[in-house]
Parts: C-alpha cells; sequence; structure tokens
C-alpha cells in the first residue's frame, strides 16, 4: 500500500503590505456580490413601509431602478472601500502576529476570536463613517438627481452627505455618528467572522494538510460559515447603529447604544431587532465566501513574488 506523503507546508504570511492589497481586492468583490442585499437590509432595519424583504425589492427596482441597490457604496470609489477591508485584515494579522507563542503557530479558536475582535475595535475608524454615509444614502427613496432632475433626495452622493453633515453637526455628531455602535458591532461580528471562518477552515481540510492550501471551492464554503457567523454575534448592535446613524440628529448621551436598543424592543419586540436579518444571512453566505477566497488566494500569489 502506497503511503501518501502530507503536503508540504505553506509559507508563512508575510503580513505586511500584501495584506493591504489583498484586503482591497476582497472588499472590491464583496461590493459586488453583496451589496443589493445590503441595501434591502438597511431599508428593512430604518423604515417600517415595507411588507418584507422582497417587497423592499421590487418597490426599489420598480421605483428607483436596478442600481438603487448599489446606493452608498458603488458612488464611492472603490479603492476607498476596500481600504476598509485593507485595514481590517491587517491589524487581524498583526494580532495573531501577537497572539502567537511561536511563530508559525496555528492559533486556539479563542485566540483567533481575539484577534478578530480587536480587529474589528480598530477596524471602527474607518468603517464607521463609511458606514453612516453608505446608510445615509440607502435610506434616501428617489432616483438620482442627476437622471431624474429634482427628486427631493437630501444628498447627491457620499461626499455630497459629509459635507452636509460636516457643516451641519461636526466631524464627532456627523461624520463619525454611531461610531460606539459601530464598535459594539464590530467587536463580537468579528469575533465570530474569523473564528467561524478557521474553524471551518480546519473541518474542511483534509488530514496531513494545511488549511491555508485549501482549494477556492472549500475557502468559499469556509467564508460562508464565517459570514454566516459574524450576523449571528452581531445583529441586534447592526440594527441599532442602523437606526443611530440614519436619524436625523445624533443620539444622546453615553449610553445611547443601550437605550436605543431598549426604545427599539419596547416599540417593536424582540423581532424588530432581527428586522432584515433573511436577506443579511442570505447576502454573507457569497458576499463572505468570496471576500476570503479572494484575500486567501491574492495573499498565495502575493506570497511567490
Amino acid at each position: 500500500m502506497t503511503e501518501i506523503s502530507p503536503a508540504p507546508p505553506v509559507p508563512p504570511k508575510k503580513g505586511g503590505w500584501e495584506d493591504f492589497v489583498a484586503g482591497n481586492f476582497a472588499g472590491m468583490a464583496q461590493v459586488f456580490i453583496g451589496q443589493p442585499l445590503d441595501t434591502i437590509k438597511v431599508r428593512l432595519q430604518v423604515e417600517p413601509r415595507f411588507k418584507g424583504p422582497m417587497d423592499c425589492l421590487i418597490q426599489t427596482v420598480k421605483n428607483e431602478g436596478f442600481f438603487a441597490l448599489y446606493k452608498g457604496r458603488m458612488a464611492s470609489p472603490l479603492v476607498g472601500i476596500g481600504a476598509v477591508n485593507a485595514l481590517l485584515f491587517a491589524a487581524y494579522s498583526r494580532l495573531k502576529a501577537i497572539l502567537a507563542t511561536f511563530p508559525n503557530e496555528q492559533l486556539a479558536l479563542y485566540k483567533i476570536a481575539i484577534a478578530g475582535a480587536g480587529a474589528g475595535a480598530i477596524n471602527s475608524v474607518l468603517s464607521s463613517p463609511v458606514e453612516l454615509l453608505k446608510i445615509k444614502m440607502q435610506a434616501q427613496y428617489g432616483r438620482s438627481k442627476a437622471t431624474a432632475g429634482n427628486s427631493g433626495l437630501i444628498y447627491k452622493g457620499p461626499i455630497d452627505c459629509s459635507k452636509h453633515l460636516i457643516r451641519e453637526f461636526g466631524i464627532r455628531n456627523g461624520l463619525y455618528r454611531g461610531f460606539w455602535a459601530t464598535i459594539a458591532r464590530e467587536i463580537p461580528a468579528y469575533a465570530g467572522f474569523y473564528s467561524g471562518f478557521e474553524f471551518a477552515k480546519r473541518k474542511l481540510t483534509l488530514e496531513g494538510n494545511s488549511p491555508d492550501s485549501l482549494p477556492p471551492s472549500k475557502l468559499m464554503l469556509a467564508g460562508s460559515f464565517g459570514g454566516f457567523s459574524y450576523w449571528l454575534c452581531c445583529y441586534p448592535f447592526d440594527v441599532v447603529k442602523s437606526k443611530v446613524q440614519n436619524q436625523k440628529n445624533p443620539p444622546k448621551g453615553i449610553f445611547y447604544v443601550f437605550t436605543t436598543m431598549s426604545s427599539i424592543y419596547k416599540n417593536g419586540g424582540a423581532a424588530a431587532l432581527t428586522r432584515g436579518i433573511t436577506p443579511t444571512i442570505l447576502r454573507s453566505l457569497p458576499a463572505a465566501g468570496s471576500t476570503f477566497t479572494i484575500y486567501e488566494l491574492t495573499m498565495r500569489m502575493l506570497e511567490k513574488i
């Protein structure tokens, strides 16, 4: 009987500029694939006019056109959107290196979760204003002024939106409105995101092989599980964040995350804290799967340079 030799070890990730490049490409893939369902999710969270995901989809496309599903993202430079993911993956790689006790260690899943949580907190510095502008644009109804004349829209685009918010409320209460709500979401979300991905990677790896050598099909499966884990860990906080960032005026008090959550629950019950979760889960499977797959494959290619 021929003995099968284990696959050669995969070279360690460099964790420098490569993370930024790979993160940018991963972010772009996430936008193209996941943005339409994200728009539906946000509209369901902030606006009670829709009966459900399908009603929101039909009304949006019928009244505003297909590209309304890409509001808040495609109007921004894709490289800028990718920068959020670039910072996230770079911070995650760096924190993993800090938590490792020896080079090339396969970290325990709890350490992966800690590194993910830390990366999420760091990433909030960029993701908070990006998410704010995205939500403000997604929550606007009607076609763009450029194609439909005076449509009654408040903002022409993300840049115009940021100018309005800074002029009226300043940077902290304008552009960084909902920052603490973003952190409250990102910490548990990315703990679940990365630990879920690593857990699935290891389960899908054949004995004697390295989890870092998985083929694209299995990376997609592992990434999809990571995306599912992301939302399972944080969804009520995402509803709070969307509400806070979309409201006209800044939230009051330092505990607004909890007071807002309490208010949502009081007015709509537990269902209000999960409104929009169906399109969110559906979106997370291909979006997170492609994000991790593009990131991993790009890193492998860059490591050969």
